[in-house]
């Protein structure tokens, strides 16, 4: 299985995880596209194991459609990465909420 469907999978479960009857009616995840281009992400944090946890805003740039960006603000993990860089940057995630140091 390749990387981009382990990252995939560990983000559906923990989607579900946290879904209790009330926290998806108010919380969820989003994924969008930049016109730059490049993705966006966001996911809330609010009433999770997650809330109250800090990300400074970090950039890893290797090139003009090569690079990641993840921090937290207002309980919520932001990341936003060039075209081809979204399984790097939800691992980025990944990473952080099962308690590594991401980027």
């Amino acid at each position: 299985m390749s990387e981009s469907m382990h990252v995939l999978d560990w983000l559906q479960h923990w989607y579900a995880s946290q879904c209790d009857g009330e926290w998806e009616h108010e919380w969820g995840v989003t994924i969008g596209t930049l016109d730059n281009p490049g993705w966006t992400v966001r996911i809330d944090l609010e009433e999770t194991d997650l809330e109250d946890r800090e990300h400074p805003r970090r950039r890893i740039t290797r090139g003009e459609d090569d690079w990641v960006m993840a921090w937290t603000s207002d309980r919520t993990f932001h990341l936003a990465c060039g075209p081809r860089n979204l399984t790097e940057a939800l691992g980025l995630f990944r990473a952080w909420a099962s308690g590594g140091d991401a980027v």
